[in-house]
């Protein structure tokens, strides 16, 4: 039975934030979570993600503005600050006192930002394969045309076998839903948040995590290496580090049971 409730649209930081509910208020008395996507990922695209984490808490899935249903368009700041507020805002508008805060990819550096700039309400923190690369540092691994060109291609029409050569690896469910929605990807927000992975260091709110964290890693996403894990560890000590096996950098496309096991009992009920 699916654990989808509804989506819908509050007025949050000056903005008009889409949001996909699952679970609902037969979880009352827990924290809620929240789930933050990646850079090209509208909420849906992460539904049979958000079903399963429906079984166990009140979830949010919410398109980042510039994304999905959520307000877009030139006259928006897509500065990581201001994606991270609007997170904070987004809890304050629906009521949501208590929460987990998960982020994938772009949506982690969201919601680490997060964390430390709104920290109210906020129970702990995951964070899904977050780029680590920033100033001075080796380029994210991923690169800028493959979004620039897939966006511009779904917004003449693209099929899902269009999407394969952009995602050869992926179902056909998975690419039929992608070709669907990239087209509400606003490549400017896109180049923004690709640009920023380069030009705003990500190291420099974890040493100032307010809550307990989880880093996930992708073994073969090329994103975090090693070295890098003892960077983080350096940074922030009391981080948890899972890491997935068999996954590529779109960790629960790849491998979802994986992908749930690597939250152990971090929020308080295993997720398998």
């Amino acid at each position: 039975m699916s654990t989808f409730i509804h989506g819908g649209n509050v007025h949050a930081n000056g903005i008009r934030q889409h949001y996909l509910r699952y679970g609902g208020e037969k979880h009352a008395g827990k924290p809620a979570l929240m789930l933050i996507p990646g850079i090209t990922s509208p909420a849906i695209t992460w539904g049979f993600v958000a079903e399963r984490l429906g079984e166990h808490f009140d979830t949010y899935v919410l398109d980042a503005r510039g994304r999905g249903l959520s307000s877009t368009g030139p006259e928006l700041d897509y500065s990581v600050d201001t994606c991270a507020d609007d997170i904070g805002a987004f809890a304050a508008a629906m009521g949501i006192d208590r929460y987990h805060l998960v982020g994938h990819s772009m949506g982690a550096r969201f919601a680490t930002r997060a964390s430390v700039r709104n920290p109210q309400g906020l129970k702990s923190l995951v964070l899904i394969d977050p780029p680590v690369s920033g100033p001075g540092r080796r380029e994210y691994p991923a690169k800028l045309p493959w979004y620039v060109d897939s966006i511009r291609q779904s917004q003449q029409g693209m099929s899902a076998q269009d999407m394969r050569a952009f995602c050869p690896t992926w179902t056909p469910e998975q690419l039929q839903l992608r070709a669907e929605w990239l087209h509400t990807c606003y490549e400017p927000a896109i180049v923004r948040a690709f640009n920023d992975f380069h030009e705003v260091d990500f190291h420099q709110d974890l040493p100032n995590l307010p809550v307990p964290a989880l880093l996930i890693v992708a073994e073969r996403g090329g994103v975090i290496q090693p070295e890098d894990e003892v960077e983080i560890r350096a940074l922030q000590p009391g981080i948890k580090i899972a890491r997935v096996a068999d996954a590529g950098h779109m960790i629960p496309w790849d491998n979802l049971p994986g992908f749930f096991a690597a939250f152990g009992e971090f929020l308080g009920t295993t997720l398998d």
